[in-house]
């Protein structure tokens, strides 16, 4: 889902939480936070500085193209001590606020970092946090303490941990013994439900436990299911057709979820928007994650015809959006084999560069050495909903991570 800046957005999400915004809030968007030297974009970077930067990095890598090192410095400096990321650190100078702390940041850095090679310390330490908020249940949610364990914010985590040369199935919670894996199987909806059979929900709903699918988090989930991470490429072919079976391992409810999303995308090509109010509009993010997800589980003809519609459609929404949605589109047209510096005739690299520093020339490109290549092979409602209403008014453009992350709409 694109986050919008909008005072209706405020209202829904205050609804839900049953009061009132802060005084900051009065005007229906947030005091903005100055957008600091080296990073990418020019909106408020408070809810989404250190994932934009990422993805923009993780984009440009799939063009060789190496960012600027004064944009590199910015996001190593936003480490706290303990190796997690918080979304944005305006003053570095500051210990990491504890209750403030991102999974979905630290994951996205991770795997920023490893692509770009020279930085196993950052990733280790960004791993070695991550490990140490894993819950009972295998899982991960958004904020450690805030909430349980949903499936953007696991499924993330797996991405990280791949990118840095873990195994996910070994990584288990010290009490109970799950796994990511365990985590993200029990918010695959059984084929029976008759409103998503094979979906993913973000989590069960707090009050009856039922889940309810929802296409970003089926996005997330499918990816994740497959160990793969956010710059997922193509995977062998699933031949089992649109068919819904019980999923006992996480490769089966990586397929149900694919097939559930073919199954949305078919009528029209995009996702619609879940943003409450909202009229069935395209929801270009979430879209660009469904096609990587169906790409990396082997649904090339889905996953094709949706980049299609994204590379007629999506320019100006990447344009109002910035560097997290160019990088999503840089994802889906690189999972389908498509051009990214020619995507509906618009040159996604080159407009990515431009909302940033401009990157290092051409000659100072070059690969990571042999030594870092193993990175890159290798609630309690108020407080985590409070969240869910700054992210709605954050401006950002970007799809499963930081839509479905912060919110656990209904599809």
């Amino acid at each position: 889902m694109t986050v919008r800046r909008c005072a209706a957005a405020l209202a829904a999400a205050t609804a839900v939480l049953g009061g009132t915004a802060p005084a900051a809030f009065a005007d229906g968007t947030p005091s903005p936070a100055a957008v600091p030297p080296g990073l990418y974009g020019a909106k408020d970077p408070t809810y989404d500085g250190v994932f934009r930067q990422s993805l923009a990095f993780l984009a440009q890598q799939k063009a060789d193209v190496r960012p600027a090192d004064q944009a590199v410095a910015w996001l190593t400096g936003q480490q706290c001590a303990d190796g997690a990321f918080m979304s944005f650190r305006a003053d570095t100078g500051k210990a990491c606020d504890a209750a403030k702390l991102d999974t979905n940041a630290t994951s996205a850095a991770v795997q920023a970092l490893g692509a770009l090679g020279g930085h196993s310390d950052a990733v280790k330490k960004g791993i070695g946090w991550l490990k140490s908020v894993q819950q009972d249940d295998g899982g991960w949610p958004y904020t450690p303490g805030m909430g349980g364990s949903d499936a953007n914010s696991t499924a993330i985590v797996i991405g990280a941990l791949a990118a840095a040369g873990e195994k996910p199935a070994d990584v288990k919670s010290a009490k109970a013994g799950k796994t990511p894996f365990d985590a993200l199987l029990t918010f695959a909806l059984p084929c029976d439900d008759p409103a998503g059979a094979g979906a993913f929900a973000f989590q069960p709903d707090p009050k009856t436990q039922k889940l309810y699918a929802n296409a970003d988090a089926t996005a997330a989930a499918v990816t994740g299911s497959l160990g793969k991470g956010l710059t997922a490429t193509a995977g062998p072919a699933d031949t089992k057709g649109a068919a819904c079976e019980k999923a006992t391992t996480p490769e089966q409810a990586a397929h149900n979820g694919a097939a559930q999303l073919a199954r949305t995308l078919a009528p029209t090509g995009f996702l619609k928007s879940a943003m409450p109010g909202a009229t069935d509009q395209p929801d270009f993010g979430n879209t660009a994650d469904a096609v990587v997800a169906l790409a990396a589980d082997g649904m090339p003809q889905q996953a094709k015809a949706s980049a299609d519609w994204l590379a007629k459609n999506a320019s100006a929404w990447a344009k109002e959006n910035g560097p997290a949605a160019y990088a999503q589109l840089v994802f889906a047209a690189d999972a389908t084999g498509s051009d990214p510096k020619n995507f509906g005739g618009t040159d996604l690299i080159k407009a990515l560069n431009a909302t940033g520093p401009a990157p290092q020339a051409a000659s100072a490109s070059s690969s990571p050495s042999a030594a870092d290549t193993s990175e890159s092979k290798n609630d309690d409602g108020i407080s985590v909903w409070w969240i869910v209403a700054v992210g709605l008014l954050a401006g950002i453009g970007v799809g499963f991570l930081i839509s479905g992350r912060r919110k656990n709409q209904q599809l």
